[in-house]
C-alpha cells in the first residue's frame, strides 16, 4: 500500500512530507499561498545600496559607461564649442535660428562640461575606483601564495607528456630527487615560482614541483585600469587650471598675455584671469607660397609661417615661428596659427582735414583667393555714425556680369572698395556688438546698391571724397612698414592654449597602453615536473595548464620535457624513453 497523506493523494516517500506539488497542495498542506508567486525577502535601503553598488562596481557596467563616454563625445565634434571655437558658436546661432537654441537647452554646444556628460564622466570614475580596488587586493593576495599542489593525476590534463627513465648505478629515488630539483631550477630560469610537493604513496616515492608563472597578466590588467583612473583624474582635475583664448595680431603689433588682449577667452574652473603668466608676441612677419598657376591645385596656400617676437619679464627678445600643426610654446603656453589674411590700412578725416580713424583692419578671408570683406566703424569726430562695409582684392579681377572678384591670393594688383553707410551703429545701448559685422536697420546708405552712387574703389596710396561733403578716405600704402615691402599687412588668427593635465594625461596613457600590452600578450600557465619512482625505473610526468587561450604551451611543454631530459644526461641513468 503506497503512503499518503490524510487526504489520499499518493506522494513519493523519498519526498519531505511538506513537499507540494502545486500552489494547490501547497495550501492543502496548510500554507496560506493559493498562487505560484516567490516572495522575496524585503532588501531594505542597505541591500538596496548594497545591490546598487555591486552593479556600478562590476566589470560589465564599467564597458558599458566608457561606450557611452565615447557615444557622448560624438556631438563634440558635429557642433562647435564655446570652449573651443565661440565664433563658431555664433555663426552656428545666425546659420540655424530655429535649431541652435534647442541645442543650447540640450548643452551640445558645451557638451564637455555638461551635466550629462559629467554624470557618465564620474559614474565611470566611481565604477573604475570600484572595480581595480578589490581585484588588486585579490591579485596581491594571489602574488603571496604557494602555487597549488601538483595534481595527483597528471596525465589527466590535455597537456601532458611522460617519460621512463631507468637508473643504473643510482638509487632510483635520489634519482628521481635530482631530477625534481633540476627542473625546479630550469623553471626558475624561465620566470616561474615554483614549490616543491614530495610525497610517498603505496610505498612509492614521488617527487614533483609546481610553477606558475603569467601573474604579469594579471597585473598590467590592473595596471591598465588604473591608468585609466589616472587619465580621468588628470583631464579633471587638470580641466580647471586650463585656458583657451583666441587672438588676432596685426603684421607690427604686439600681443600681451591679458584679459583685455584676447578676442574670446574660455577659462578652466580654477584659472586666475587676472594672473596670467606675463608674455608679450609681435608679428613681425608672415610669409606664404602659393601653388603656381601652371601647376595642380593652383592658388592654394603650399607653406605659410607666422614669424614672431615673443618676450618674457625680464628676459631677452627671442624669435618663433608658428606653423600649422607646429605650435610655438611660450611660458607653457602652446600657440596655435589658426587664420590669416589682409589687413589694409584706412584713414578716415573730416570735412576740415582732421583724422577721425586711422587703423589697420582685418579683412576675413571669403574665398581661397582671399576676396575679404572688412568693417569699419566710425563712431566720433563726424556729424554722424560712419560705418564702411568694404571688399578687399589683393589681386582684382572683373567678371562678366561687372562684379569684382579676386584673381589670386598673392598681392599682385590690390584694390579696396567701400559701401558707405550713415546713421545709428547701435554700440551705444550697451549691447555688444561683433566687430567683423555691421547692422544697418538704422542706418543710410550713401554709396552702392540702389544709390546711384558708385562704391568707393581705391589703390594703395589713394584717397576718395565720401559723398555728401562729409570729408575723405584713405587706402594707406604700407610698404616701408612691411619687412618684404608688400603695401598692405597681414594678420593672424591665433589660438592660445594652456593645458597644465597634458604631460600627466600622457604618461598614464603610456603606463595604460603599456598594462595593455601586458595583460594581452603576457601568457597565464602551470607547469609540472612530476618524478615517480617505479621499482628501478623513474617515471618523469610533464604537464601544463593555461589560463585562457594559451596556443604555445603544449610545445612550451614539449621543449621543457626536452631540455630536461638532455640535462638529466650522464646522472647515472639511461636516455628516457
Amino acid at each position: 500500500m503506497s503512503p499518503s497523506r490524510s487526504d489520499d493523494v499518493t506522494v513519493d516517500p523519498l519526498r519531505p512530507a511538506d513537499y507540494a506539488e502545486s500552489a494547490a497542495d501547497s495550501a492543502d498542506a496548510g500554507g496560506s499561498s493559493s498562487d505560484d508567486t516567490v516572495n522575496s525577502p524585503a532588501l531594505g535601503v542597505v541591500g538596496w545600496a548594497r545591490w546598487g553598488w555591486r552593479q556600478l562596481t562590476s566589470m560589465r557596467t564599467a564597458l558599458l559607461l566608457l561606450l557611452l563616454l565615447a557615444i557622448a563625445a560624438i556631438p563634440g565634434s558635429l557642433v562647435p564649442q564655446r570652449s573651443a571655437d565661440p565664433n563658431g558658436v555664433s555663426q552656428y546661432f545666425t546659420d540655424n535660428p530655429d535649431l541652435a537654441p534647442i541645442l543650447d537647452g540640450l548643452q551640445l554646444f558645451d557638451v564637455y562640461t555638461s551635466a550629462w556628460f559629467s554624470a557618465i564622466y564620474i559614474l565611470l570614475f566611481i565604477s573604475l575606483i570600484g572595480c581595480v580596488i578589490p581585484r588588486t587586493q585579490h591579485h596581491w593576495k594571489a602574488l603571496r601564495a604557494r602555487p597549488p599542489r601538483t595534481p595527483a593525476r597528471l596525465e589527466r590534463l590535455s597537456t601532458h607528456r611522460e617519460t621512463l627513465v631507468e637508473t643504473a648505478d643510482v638509487d632510483p629515488a635520489a634519482f628521481a630527487a635530482d631530477a625534481v630539483a633540476v627542473a625546479e631550477q630550469q623553471l626558475r630560469r624561465g620566470g616561474y615560482r615554483t614549490e616543491r610537493y614530495d610525497t610517498a604513496r603505496r610505498g612509492a616515492p614521488s617527487f614533483s614541483v609546481s610553477a606558475e608563472r603569467g601573474y604579469l597578466k594579471e597585473t598590467g590588467n590592473l595596471i591598465f585600469h588604473g591608468a585609466l583612473v589616472g587619465v580621468l583624474i588628470a583631464v579633471g582635475v587638470g580641466g580647471g587650471f586650463t585656458y583657451t583664448g583666441q587672438t588676432v595680431i596685426i603684421q607690427g603689433d604686439t600681443f600681451t598675455n591679458a584679459l583685455v588682449d584676447y578676442s574670446s577667452f574660455n577659462p578652466g574652473r580654477f584659472v586666475d584671469e587676472n594672473s596670467l603668466v606675463p608674455y608679450a608676441m609681435t608679428l613681425d612677419e608672415f610669409s606664404v607660397s602659393y601653388v603656381a598657376p601652371d601647376e595642380s591645385g593652383a592658388g592654394q596656400a603650399g607653406d605659410f609661417v607666422a614669424r614672431l617676437i615673443t618676450q618674457r619679464a625680464g628676459e631677452e627678445p627671442t624669435a618663433g615661428e608658428v606653423r600649422v600643426n607646429h605650435p610655438l610654446d611660450v611660458a607653457g603656453d602652446r600657440i596655435f596659427l589658426m587664420g590669416n589674411g589682409y589687413a589694409p590700412t584706412i584713414t578716415v578725416r573730416g570735412p576740415d582735414g582732421e583724422v577721425v580713424y586711422s587703423a589697420s583692419v582685418p579683412f576675413l578671408p571669403q574665398d581661397r583667393n582671399l576676396t575679404s570683406l572688412g568693417v569699419v566703424k566710425i563712431p566720433d569726430g563726424l556729424p554722424e555714425q560712419l560705418g564702411l562695409v568694404g571688399f578687399f582684392y589683393p589681386t582684382v579681377a572683373e567678371l562678366e556680369s561687372g562684379a569684382l572678384t579676386s584673381g589670386w591670393p598673392a598681392l599682385v594688383y590690390p584694390e579696396l572698395t567701400f559701401n558707405v553707410f550713415e546713421g545709428d551703429l547701435g554700440i551705444d545701448g550697451g549691447i555688444p556688438r561683433s566687430v567683423y559685422a555691421l547692422d544697418t536697420t538704422d542706418m543710410t546708405q550713401l554709396t552702392g546698391g540702389t544709390t546711384g552712387v558708385d562704391s568707393i574703389r581705391l589703390l594703395p596710396g589713394e584717397t576718395a571724397e565720401i559723398p555728401g561733403g562729409r570729408g575723405t578716405i584713405t587706402f594707406e600704402d604700407d610698404s616701408a612698414l612691411t619687412p618684404t615691402g608688400e603695401p598692405v599687412k597681414r594678420f593672424v588668427s591665433l589660438s592660445i592654449h594652456r593645458d597644465v593635465a597634458a604631460t600627466w594625461v600622457l604618461v598614464f596613457a603610456s603606463i595604460a597602453v603599456a598594462g595593455l600590452l601586458a595583460a594581452l600578450f603576457v601568457p597565464r600557465r602551470r607547469v609540472w615536473v612530476k618524478a615517480t619512482v617505479q621499482g628501478s625505473a623513474v617515471r618523469l610526468e610533464y604537464a601544463g595548464l593555461a589560463r585562457g587561450e594559451d596556443p604555445t604551451l603544449d610545445a612550451t611543454v614539449e621543449r621543457f620535457a626536452g631540455e630536461h631530459g638532455a640535462s638529466l644526461a650522464g646522472r647515472g641513468a639511461s636516455q628516457p624513453t
